[in-house]
């Protein structure tokens, strides 16, 4: 799609600009300065016309900036402007010579020592006029560059970031059936055992999930929200298995409105449910603690399970999408350990930076 061409106010406005007018009116004082040895004209009157051929070269120079919006392909257009300066420096120069001679062309033609004048003033513009407009144009690709590589890296970033978000909702896809299937399979279990309490876990599984069902798709949530995900999924799985589970949430008000990414603590807790109470006879105990040390955000769940399994590092498939994502959220700056707990079990810990939850 082709470019609008810049109005003439803009392009004089760009062109005139004081950086520009002042460079001129310098290099116009030097030329007179270093011409006045072989003029009888006084200095003011060389500046005077130095200038005037100056300011015509600038103009030009800036109007084919602009104009003609298009070129031949074998034109550059530094070419053609260091073209329009070289002859925008003599016409200026004659031009600056027939103001002081009233106009009069024959006056001017017939007198030697001007027509001298005017070729020293000339040729000294022609040079200093086509290496200045060479060297605008190096500072102007120079800033072209600048300018193109700072639009390709700010480009990047947000391809960067748009990866990044669609990364996170992919893995946050993820944990949402991971989760609720296996909170439904621990319900199925309950009916097909023809336990007395399935009407009862079931009601629960009901608030849970009008509960929680609206945060799943959040990005983030706050700490404060995620225990209460967390002390409702431990109530309802202490009401399937009421002799087999005990547990405790521990938390300061401090921590209680600090960003967390949505299901962090849920993951752990479901996890210790899963691999580590489930599995043993005698059940168990999770302790859930969360503290703000500083700047930084320290979750702990442990359980007193039947502990980590031989061959492997406890991680299924909520932990490992759950280590990603707090690498995504928090740009690296995030640590998920899992160990385990002397005297049995396993102690999961998270660390994150403490931020506050914009409003």
């Amino acid at each position: 799609m082709p470019t609008e061409s810049p109005s003439l106010a803009g392009v004089l406005t760009q062109t005139l600009g004081w950086r520009r007018v002042l460079l001129t009116l310098v290099v116009a004082t030097l030329t007179a300065l270093a011409l006045s040895p072989i003029y009888v004209t006084p200095v003011p009157v060389l500046a005077g016309r130095a200038t005037l051929a100056g300011l015509l070269a600038l103009l030009v120079f800036g109007l084919l900036e602009h104009w003609p919006a298009r070129l031949p392909r074998w034109m550059s257009r530094w070419v053609l402007q260091v073209l329009g300066v070289v002859l925008a420096v003599p016409l200026g120069v004659l031009l600056a010579y027939l103001l002081s001679t009233g106009g009069n062309l024959s006056a001017f033609w017939r007198n030697e020592a001007r027509i001298t004048g005017f070729l020293w003033m000339a040729s000294s513009g022609l040079v200093l006029g086509a290496l200045l407009a060479l060297s605008a144009m190096l500072r102007q690709r120079e800033e072209s560059a600048r300018a193109q590589a700072l639009a390709f890296e700010l480009e990047r970033s947000e391809l960067e970031r748009r990866a990044l978000d669609a990364r996170l909702r992919l893995l946050q896809a993820q944990v949402e059936p991971h989760f609720l299937f296996n909170t439904l399979a621990n319900v199925r279990a309950l009916v097909d055992a023809g336990s007395p309490q399935a009407s009862q876990v079931l009601g629960s599984l009901i608030a849970y999930l009008r509960a929680a069902v609206p945060r799943l798709n959040q990005p983030a949530t706050t700490i404060g929200q995620e225990l209460e995900l967390v002390r409702a999924y431990l109530a309802l799985m202490h009401l399937r298995m009421p002799d087999r589970l005990q547990f405790e949430v521990r938390a300061g008000p401090e921590v209680q409105g600090l960003r967390c990414p949505t299901m962090t603590l849920l993951t752990l807790v479901e996890n210790a449910v899963r691999h580590g109470i489930d599995p043993g006879e005698e059940g168990g105990r999770i302790e859930v603690e969360v503290r703000r040390e500083v700047a930084r955000v320290h979750a702990r769940v442990s359980d007193t399970g039947v502990g980590l399994r031989s061959g492997g590092d406890g991680l299924g498939t909520g932990l490992s999408t759950l280590r990603e994502r707090l690498q995504l959220v928090f740009a690296g700056d995030a640590q998920l350990r899992l160990a385990a707990r002397e005297g049995g079990g396993v102690v999961a810990d998270v660390e994150f930076p403490a931020e506050e939850t914009r409003a």
